[in-house]
């Protein structure tokens, strides 16, 4: 039975969440080969993940380092990913989203000749500054593949803007939200403090999430001075702030916040707990680009905290508004979502754009015709 060999790389914990449900696919598939190569771009929270899905890499770059730079990551992503093609060589290389490792995998697998099939392609702000350097990883990543699944239908269309053949884009939703299905739990019960202690049935909570690197300074400081305002001016109002391992973010966030009442500084925790705490939490303050497909299904208003969106898909279908940083703009937007029932429903009802459950599957049937192992083209997601 003729077999292809898929490598999948990835070194973040965000992309380990949207390659897991198509990484577990693909293993119970007895015509493809799967192996998993990590950089480990980040260390600990990608191996939260990989624990959580059963995901045993067959490579393991371990590239971390303390105060790494930009450079340091591409240089020794591409350097340790070389060797590893070398003695593979896939049929295919799958690479995920926008962080360095998968401009890095992109560009080694070029260089090696290798086909690369380019996982929630074709997002853009056209700002190659917003979000750094995250919009520059992507559009680099997306020069070099040859297959690109989309999410979206208008991911497909920014694709087809730039020259990308449409043969070679598969709109296929997002696997993000084939990850979180497999994850959440109405009976969920948080095992540790303060998260088993806050009322949320009671209470009304805020998940903020805030780590963006053109967030910090100034914009931080408004967004963190925004979120004590709002505490400060609701009774029933809680926050739950995961806090980033970035000592800048760290500083600020302990500076501005610790210390105020129903504020909950709290370590990043785990996938499972995280997902969880999305889907009991009332309203979502994030910077991060995966929340703004994840909590939209779970039913939660989204706001944005930056000044431009790689995802507008969410912003059309009114599950998601964008804040920005300044700290008036925020405070009215959160207060409006605390006040008006109307206005609040209207956002938690939207229907989400972003998946169905079902995008790894299109990818793997995507991946088979691609590679000439099916002679049926792959069905696409429509909403």
């Amino acid at each position: 039975m003729h077999k292809i060999k898929v490598m999948s790389v990835f070194g973040t914990r965000p992309e380990a969440i949207k390659m897991a449900p198509l990484v577990r696919l693909m293993s119970g598939d007895s015509r493809i080969e799967s192996v998993v190569c990590v950089t480990a771009q980040h260390r600990e929270m990608l191996d939260q993940v990989l624990g959580l899905f059963d995901i045993a890499p067959r490579y393991d770059l371990d590239i971390m380092t303390e105060k790494q730079s930009l450079t340091g990551i591409t240089v020794k992503a591409l350097t340790g990913l070389e060797d590893v093609i070398e003695r593979e060589m896939p049929d295919m290389l799958l690479v995920h989203g926008d962080t360095t490792t998968t401009f890095a995998g992109s560009l080694a697998a070029f260089y090696h000749r290798v086909k690369t099939g380019h996982v929630e392609a074709g997002l853009r702000t056209g700002n190659k500054y917003a979000p750094y350097p995250e919009e520059m990883n992507r559009r680099l990543a997306g020069a070099l593949a040859d297959v690109h699944f989309a999410p979206t239908a208008g991911a497909r269309d920014n694709l087809l803007r730039e020259g990308i053949k449409e043969e070679n884009i598969v709109v296929t939703g997002n696997t993000v939200i084939d990850a979180l299905l497999q994850v959440v739990r109405e009976d969920y019960a948080f095992g540790f403090s303060p998260l088993k202690d806050i009322d949320f049935t009671g209470n009304r909570v805020i998940l903020l999430t805030c780590h963006r690197r053109e967030n910090l300074g100034r914009p931080m400081i408004n967004i963190f001075e925004a979120v004590r305002d709002v505490v400060g001016a609701y009774g029933d109002v809680e926050v739950v702030f995961p806090v980033h391992m970035n000592p800048a973010v760290r500083e600020l966030a302990y500076d501005i916040l610790g210390g105020t009442e129903k504020v909950h500084l709290i370590e990043p925790v785990d996938y499972l707990p995280f997902a969880n705490l999305m889907n009991k939490c009332h309203i979502v303050l994030t910077d991060s680009g995966g929340i703004q497909e994840e909590a939209p299904s779970l039913g939660k208003p989204v706001l944005v905290l930056r000044e431009v969106t790689e995802r507008p898909e969410a912003v059309k279908a009114g599950t998601v508004k964008l804040a920005g940083t300044r700290k008036e703009d925020i405070v009215r937007l959160v207060s409006g979502l605390l006040d008006d029932k109307d206005l609040y429903a209207g956002m938690a009802e939207a229907v989400n754009p972003y998946g169905d459950g079902r995008a790894s599957a299109r990818i793997v049937d995507a991946v088979k015709y691609f590679t000439g192992l099916s002679s049926c083209p792959p069905e696409e997601f429509t909403r």
